[in-house]
């Protein structure tokens, strides 16, 4: 699919991995709409990047209707659809303590990583369905996994799950939407340096990088944009999930 003119949809566009690809695509030509919770970094994103911004949470049902009626108003209807909005709560599945992980956390990581970007994915694709394909397809979806889904440390339960099952739902989901034209594919990066990681001191940037075969640091938000583009440009990429991690396979801790 060609970006060009093209509206676009990316949820946890505000900051980090999400907002990396936010402005890749308006670079590209995209008409971007910021989906996030926080309004200060979203609205400060928007305006850098060209594109609108929107107060959302993903696991709302009325609200992202409404958001995305709204997006459709001024961009028209979104072809693009980039699912990075995430959180992670660490915490053992029983603590040095005996104490068990609380269940409102992990059900909480579950919402809205695992279920926030499905609520997203089948709204998004019921507007989508409607409208005459560009070429031989509707449009893109990228989600966003984690290397946890596949090898999740001490302490990632909730985290590794919620990854998972995004993992596990990619292929159903492009096999849904296939008579609809429309892709469903999903990025799972390894370490990469994101807020999250951005307030630790170099050292630890440093040895956490080491960690990676090749090359042998951080991935960069701007390659995973990268990839979330080469995604979108390749209409053969369809159903997958890929590793976007320098070869790293996670530890235990």
């Amino acid at each position: 699919m060609i970006v060009k003119d093209v509206a676009a949809i990316v949820t946890g566009g505000a900051s980090g991995l999400g907002g990396a690809t936010a402005a890749a695509l308006a670079r590209a030509g995209a008409k971007v709409t910021i989906f996030d919770l926080n309004e200060e970094q979203g609205s400060a994103m928007a305006r850098e990047i060209g594109g609108r911004f929107a107060k959302v949470d993903v696991t709302d049902d009325a609200g992202v209707a409404a958001a995305l009626e709204a997006a459709e108003q001024a961009h028209g209807v979104a072809r693009i659809l980039v699912n990075c909005a995430g959180m992670g709560i660490p915490g053992r599945t029983v603590d040095r303590e005996g104490r068990p992980y609380p269940l409102d956390r992990f059900r909480k990581v579950v919402e809205i990583n695992l279920i926030g970007s499905f609520n997203m994915i089948s709204k998004f694709a019921a507007r989508l369905t409607a409208a005459e394909p560009l070429g031989e397809e509707r449009g893109v979806i990228v989600n966003t996994a984690s290397a946890a889904a596949f090898e999740g440390q001490i302490g990632q339960a909730a985290y590794s799950a919620s990854k998972g099952g995004i993992v596990g739902m990619t292929l159903p989901i492009a096999r849904d939407l296939a008579q609809s034209a429309i892709r469903v594919v999903t990025v799972a990066p390894g370490i990469f340096l994101t807020p999250i990681l951005g307030v630790l001191p170099q050292e630890a940037i440093d040895a956490l990088g080491k960690q990676v075969p090749f090359p042998p640091r951080l991935g960069r938000p701007e390659e995973f944009a990268q990839m979330v583009e080469c995604v979108i440009a390749n209409p053969m990429l369809n159903g997958e999930t890929v590793r976007l991690d320098g070869a790293v396979r996670m530890p235990p801790r």
